[in-house]
């Protein structure tokens, strides 16, 4: 074992888990949140799982489990979901000196150099989280960031399924402080699919080799490991043998691509409703260009109709080169206007557009070539800077491209969100008010 100490923090369906917050009352029943257009299930509570409910369910398929047994559906409410994730991270950046946001719902934290007893200062932080934010999480500890997320998920089946673990590992698990035959004994106790990156195919292959359980992986030989399969895989082994390979990333890394696509919440026919929707995905991919630093050379849009519509199907896309790499939303805005009546063909219920930015450099690589057309080559950066400001002080959508129209639900392209609740932490309108 090496001198790091990593701490992994995950909340528990973090859907579910900020809807309750505001709504006790769905404490115990069966809940699911809906994926955009309230289409399929994307998060699941305990109690609709227990129902049968599958991730990724269509809605039309379970919504009669509504009547039957109670099922509530809700839609994403990605901007509260963002906002609580957030706290909570903030509240767990305090735990250690370095940290990594995985994700919406994960985090790593080095604990290396932290004195104490880790498993009592977890349980502190884990009820500081659940008393000021409302949201449970489990807690796993281990010596690399592999045997960190495996106690994180010894730490959750402990609490759910009583007798699956022993229960002191319930809520926070920290696997450095188990003797050899205990850590042997919870490793044995484990599939070997529970494992970070073990994924479905990597998985039969290894069950196909006799190898169904973590501990008969970590005691893999890493070479054999290697030929037989992959350097990554290779890795992994390493790391439940507690030799630390995967390094914290304080900072993610620039995306290679960014995009922005949509399901409408109707089928779109006609052009100008389809341009203010690529207006608008373009205008958001841009702005996620100019956040981490990056220009665009290429700008690529498709739009299709849906597969499972007995309607005409038509599917197409198109890529446009930029003539230099930019990251003003008016240019790329207007090569995915470009693109659109290129591939726009009418007569066809369209139920999906999208907007991809590709090869993308850093905004500090420019290129430099005379002047031969003074509107394209002036430097708008500080009025896309104006711009961001604007949008992310007054609200997204505040100012915007003329050909997006206007904002709001009165769109025919408009997102179904049927039942989504109140924005309770990032919306003045929707904050709840207590009166005595």
């Amino acid at each position: 074992m090496n001198s790091r100490i990593y701490f992994l923090l995950t909340v528990r369906v973090i859907q579910n888990s900020c809807e309750r917050v505001f709504r006790p009352s769905l404490n115990g029943q069966p809940v699911v949140v809906l994926s955009n257009n309230d289409g399929c299930a994307i998060a699941r509570s305990n109690e609709a799982k227990a129902l049968g409910i599958k991730m990724g369910a269509p809605w039309f398929k379970i919504k009669h489990l509504a009547e039957s047994d109670g099922l509530m559906a809700l839609s994403a409410n990605f901007a509260l979901y963002g906002d609580l994730s957030d706290r909570m991270m903030s509240l767990a950046a305090g735990l250690g000196p370095g940290q990594e946001i995985y994700s919406i719902d994960k985090s790593f934290i080095n604990l290396s150099g932290v004195r104490g007893n880790l498993v009592e200062r977890s349980h502190k932080i884990r009820s500081r989280i659940l008393q000021w934010v409302g949201i449970p999480c489990g807690i796993g500890i281990g010596s690399t960031k592999t045997l960190a997320k495996l106690a994180n998920h010894i730490a959750k089946t402990a609490e759910r399924k009583p007798g699956s673990y022993p229960e002191h590992l319930a809520q926070v698990c920290n696997l450095a402080t188990l003797t050899p035959p205990e850590f042997d004994e919870v490793l044995a106790a484990t599939a070997v699919n529970e494992v970070w990156g073990v994924g479905r195919r990597i998985t039969q292959q290894l069950n196909e080799a006799g190898i169904h359980t973590v501990l008969a992986l970590a005691r893999l030989d890493p070479a054999l490991v290697r030929s037989r399969w992959s350097v990554v895989l290779e890795r992994t082994v390493r790391e439940l043998q507690g030799v630390s390979c995967i390094e914290l990333e304080h900072a993610p890394a620039p995306k290679q691509e960014i995009a922005c696509t949509r399901s409408f919440g109707q089928p779109v026919s006609n052009l100008a409703d389809l341009s203010e929707a690529v207006t608008e995905f373009a205008s958001r991919a841009a702005v996620k260009l100019r956040t981490q630093g990056s220009l665009a050379n290429q700008v690529m849009v498709f739009i299709r109709t849906s597969p499972f519509r007995k309607d005409p199907q038509y599917s197409r896309s198109t890529t446009v080169p930029l003539r230099r790499p930019s990251a003003d939303t008016a240019v790329i805005v207007s090569a995915a206007l470009a693109g659109l009546r290129a591939i726009y063909r009418p007569g066809f219920k369209l139920a999906k557009a999208g907007v991809m930015l590709l090869d993308l450099q850093p905004d500090s690589v420019q290129q430099g070539e005379l002047d031969l057309q003074d509107d394209e080559v002036q430097d708008r950066g500080r009025l896309m800077t104006a711009l961001d400001e604007l949008n992310q002080r007054y609200g997204r959508g505040t100012v915007l491209m003329a050909s997006a129209g206007l904002a709001g639900d009165r769109r025919a392209w408009a997102m179904k969100q049927e039942r989504r609740t109140p924005g309770y932490t990032t919306c003045w309108a929707d904050m709840p008010v207590a009166r005595a």
